[in-house]
């Protein structure tokens, strides 16, 4: 121990260790020791059960493979019809209509892996970025607008409710 006298009467005492320890570095960076850990039981320590993100994961794997299995043409109608459905939530959202805030980031969620393993063929097949834009402009041109699944299944319960009520 290190003491120094002050001007007051007490003094300031120094232990020999340091009080943070030192930091070892390698040739992969620098390796920080834990200071102090506080353990958190597990109840507390997340609030989703660590099996449901396990099984998170393997429904979207799964998805991933259906995926997969399309054709780029029915990748390209599926994305087309989300675009509209996303369409659709932001018109439901506007207009103040109930709807899953959730579905949001699920759309675009689904339409990123689609337009990724759309990209991941184009790779496959030796298309490179600047020619791969250049045909997604011409797709985007070439796409037809029509309503989205969602509108279609909603004219359609409207006709038949019209259809009984006028029987």
């Amino acid at each position: 121990m290190l003491s120094l006298p002050i001007a007051s009467s007490s003094s300031i005492s120094f232990s020999s260790q340091p009080r943070f320890p030192i930091f070892k570095f390698s040739f992969n960076g620098a390796k920080i020791p834990h200071i102090s850990t506080i353990r958190v039981p597990p109840q507390t320590a997340s609030f989703r059960n660590p099996s449901s993100s396990v099984v998170m994961m393997a429904k979207r794997e799964e998805e991933i493979n259906e995926i997969r299995a399309k054709t780029t043409e029915e990748i390209n109608e599926e994305v087309v019809d989300l675009k509209g459905e996303l369409l659709m939530l932001r018109l439901q959202k506007s207009a103040r209509n109930e709807f899953k805030s959730s579905e949001f980031r699920r759309m675009r969620k689904r339409i990123a892996r689609m337009l990724t393993i759309k990209r991941e063929r184009e790779i496959e097949e030796g298309i490179n970025k600047r020619l791969s834009r250049k045909l997604d402009r011409k797709w985007k041109k070439s796409i037809v607008v029509r309503p989205p699944p969602s509108l279609k299944k909603l004219q359609e319960e409207e006709a038949a409710a019209e259809a009984e009520k006028s029987a």
